[in-house]
């Protein structure tokens, strides 16, 4: 039985390292850069920083004063029914552990989105946190588009964006993966980037 759950462990470690990649962590400088991992090494920066821009600032008046929800990541490998789709909500995320005896190797977690329409949406987070995208029913994954690193005369309460296409209806598992020493908790939201009226809401 312990060598079975000890297999498990090194396997979601394994997946951890795989999803959130080994490159450096996050630095406590003003102007940190995005941790070199496999999937950012491969997500070119946005183009549209303009209408990104919007998008963030808008975004950032919700990672400010709310609406806020605090949640808990289903553990990584595992089905999530942890919902993070009310709009215009800053989600308090926190990941589960992934330990290896006494040792904690990672946080990892999975989260459910379910997008009203289809279009490009943009997950922002307070902190660089691996990502991936997959549809819940085909699990298929989803190709991420672009990364924004958000200034910090635009938003100081948010670090980075991370855009992909989403159909309407369609339930996504979000998978969310941090290294040590990264935190197990970060703040997200989650918005439309074709959205009309943001400094209006």
């Amino acid at each position: 039985m312990t060598q079975h759950l000890s297999s498990r462990a090194l396997l979601a470690a394994g997946a951890v390292l795989l999803l959130a990649g080994c490159g450096p962590t996050e630095q406590p400088a003003p102007e940190p850069q995005a941790p070199v991992t496999q999937q950012s090494e491969l997500l070119a920066a946005c183009q549209d920083t303009e209408a990104l821009a919007e998008v963030a600032e808008h975004s950032c008046t919700h990672a400010e004063y709310g609406p806020f929800e605090s949640v808990t990541a289903a553990p990584f490998g595992g089905p999530s029914f942890v919902d993070v789709s009310v709009e215009h909500t800053a989600y308090n995320v926190r990941l589960p552990a992934i330990t290896f005896k006494k040792w904690t190797l990672g946080y990892a977690g999975s989260l459910i989105f379910t997008p009203e329409e289809s279009t490009e949406y943009a997950f922002l987070t307070s902190a660089y946190r691996a990502l991936r995208v997959v549809n819940a029913a085909t699990h298929e994954e989803v190709g991420l588009e672009c990364r924004y690193t958000i200034p910090r005369e635009v938003c100081g309460a948010l670090r980075t964006a991370v855009t992909a296409d989403l159909e309407g209806g369609v339930d996504y598992r979000l998978d969310f993966a941090a290294v040590v020493p990264q935190s197990d908790s970060f703040l997200l939201v989650i918005e439309e980037t074709a959205h009309e009226g943001h400094s209006g809401e």
